[in-house]
């Protein structure tokens, strides 16, 4: 099988930044499509980024232009580098990727936006 961890969430001011990190192992490889999603409460969970195993990233809307998603391969972790940070964000982050047929989560990681 294979395991997800995230880490980096916190609180922050508004126009802060933070950076998340997913871990991936056993048999997941950070070179696998990932994705972040996010949950706020009494809302659904919704796409944030994603990247493919070719190196396409693609964003919701409404982090266009803030937030960035990245790799690094040797390191088995997948990134989102958040910046210009509004409390709308605040959300539980989690990192997501699919192993064979299934859809493998990570626990997820609170970032809190707020002055």
């Amino acid at each position: 099988q294979g395991q997800l961890v995230e880490s980096g969430g916190g609180l922050v001011q508004p126009g802060g930044s933070l950076r998340l990190s997913c871990k991936a192992s056993g048999r997941i490889s950070s070179i696998f499509t990932m994705s972040w999603y996010r949950q706020a409460p009494g809302k659904q969970r919704e796409l944030v980024a994603s990247l493919t195993s070719g190196g396409t990233s693609n964003y919701a809307d409404f982090v266009k232009g803030r937030f960035a998603i990245s790799r690094d391969i040797r390191k088995n972790t997948v990134y989102l580098q958040m910046n210009s940070l509004k409390p709308e964000d605040t959300a539980v982050y989690y990192c997501k990727t699919n192993l064979g047929v299934n859809d493998v989560w990570g626990q997820g990681t609170q970032v809190t936006v707020s002055s």
